[in-house]
Protein backbone atom coordinates (compact mmCIF):
# COMPACT_ATOMS: atom_id res chain seq x y z
CA UNK A 1 0.00 0.00 0.00
CA UNK A 2 1.10 3.79 -1.15
CA UNK A 3 -0.01 7.05 1.01
CA UNK A 4 0.03 10.08 -0.61
CA UNK A 5 0.11 13.05 1.63
CA UNK A 6 -1.31 16.71 -0.27
CA UNK A 7 -1.67 20.14 0.79
CA UNK A 8 -2.31 23.00 -1.70
CA UNK A 9 0.84 24.78 -2.70
CA UNK A 10 3.41 21.95 -2.20
CA UNK A 11 4.44 18.66 -4.20
CA UNK A 12 2.47 15.27 -3.15
CA UNK A 13 4.55 12.98 -1.22
CA UNK A 14 3.99 9.28 -1.33
CA UNK A 15 5.26 6.67 1.14
CA UNK A 16 4.69 3.03 1.89
CA UNK A 17 2.03 2.15 3.69
CA UNK A 18 3.65 1.55 6.98
CA UNK A 19 5.81 4.05 6.60
CA UNK A 20 3.05 6.52 6.42
CA UNK A 21 0.91 4.80 9.42
CA UNK A 22 3.98 5.12 11.54
CA UNK A 23 4.25 8.83 11.35
CA UNK A 24 0.82 9.21 11.01
CA UNK A 25 0.45 7.70 14.41
CA UNK A 26 3.52 9.61 16.17
CA UNK A 27 1.11 12.94 14.72
CA UNK A 28 -0.98 11.90 16.58
CA UNK A 29 -3.55 9.93 14.69
CA UNK A 30 -5.86 7.02 14.68
CA UNK A 31 -4.08 5.98 10.98
CA UNK A 32 -6.84 5.44 9.31
CA UNK A 33 -6.72 6.05 5.49
CA UNK A 34 -7.85 8.36 4.21
CA UNK A 35 -8.01 11.37 6.30
CA UNK A 36 -7.07 14.95 6.58
CA UNK A 37 -5.68 17.53 9.19
CA UNK A 38 -7.37 21.15 9.55
CA UNK A 39 -5.28 24.05 9.11
CA UNK A 40 -5.65 25.00 12.51
CA UNK A 41 -4.63 21.65 13.48
CA UNK A 42 -1.53 20.89 11.84
CA UNK A 43 1.04 22.95 14.12
CA UNK A 44 0.68 20.90 17.12
CA UNK A 45 0.34 17.76 14.66
CA UNK A 46 3.70 18.58 13.37
CA UNK A 47 5.01 19.30 16.73
CA UNK A 48 4.38 16.03 17.91
CA UNK A 49 6.00 14.32 14.72
CA UNK A 50 8.96 16.10 14.89
CA UNK A 51 9.30 14.85 18.74
CA UNK A 52 8.23 11.44 18.26
CA UNK A 53 11.11 11.36 15.42
CA UNK A 54 13.63 13.14 17.64
CA UNK A 55 12.63 10.49 20.27
CA UNK A 56 13.81 7.89 17.86
CA UNK A 57 17.32 9.56 16.79
CA UNK A 58 18.00 8.19 20.55
CA UNK A 59 17.93 4.88 20.31
CA UNK A 60 20.47 3.13 17.51
CA UNK A 61 18.61 1.13 14.89
CA UNK A 62 19.25 -2.75 15.30
CA UNK A 63 21.37 -3.88 12.45
CA UNK A 64 20.17 -6.68 10.28
CA UNK A 65 23.10 -8.62 9.79
CA UNK A 66 21.66 -10.93 6.96
CA UNK A 67 19.63 -8.24 5.06
CA UNK A 68 22.89 -6.23 3.10
CA UNK A 69 20.49 -3.38 2.70
CA UNK A 70 21.56 0.02 4.61
CA UNK A 71 19.42 1.48 7.70
CA UNK A 72 17.07 3.74 6.55
CA UNK A 73 16.31 5.83 9.20
CA UNK A 74 12.43 6.88 10.48
CA UNK A 75 13.92 10.64 10.54
CA UNK A 76 15.46 10.62 6.86
CA UNK A 77 12.06 8.92 6.06
CA UNK A 78 10.11 11.66 7.67
CA UNK A 79 11.43 14.64 6.34
CA UNK A 80 9.38 15.23 3.50
CA UNK A 81 6.33 14.57 5.08
CA UNK A 82 7.75 17.29 7.86
CA UNK A 83 8.86 19.21 4.97
CA UNK A 84 4.93 19.54 3.68
CA UNK A 85 3.52 19.85 6.73
CA UNK A 86 5.79 23.39 7.27
CA UNK A 87 4.36 24.39 4.24
CA UNK A 88 1.03 23.56 5.49
CA UNK A 89 1.49 25.65 8.82
CA UNK A 90 3.31 28.32 6.51
CA UNK A 91 0.87 28.97 4.48
CA UNK A 92 -2.21 27.83 6.40
CA UNK A 93 -3.90 24.94 4.93
CA UNK A 94 -4.90 21.36 5.36
CA UNK A 95 -3.08 18.28 4.87
CA UNK A 96 -4.70 15.35 2.96
CA UNK A 97 -3.63 11.97 2.50
CA UNK A 98 -5.33 8.80 0.40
Amino acid sequence: MLVTFSTRGYSDITLFGDVALTLLKMMGHSGNVPGAILAADVPAALNRLQAAIDATKATPPIADKENKEPEVSLSKRGLPLINLLTNAVEENNNVMWK
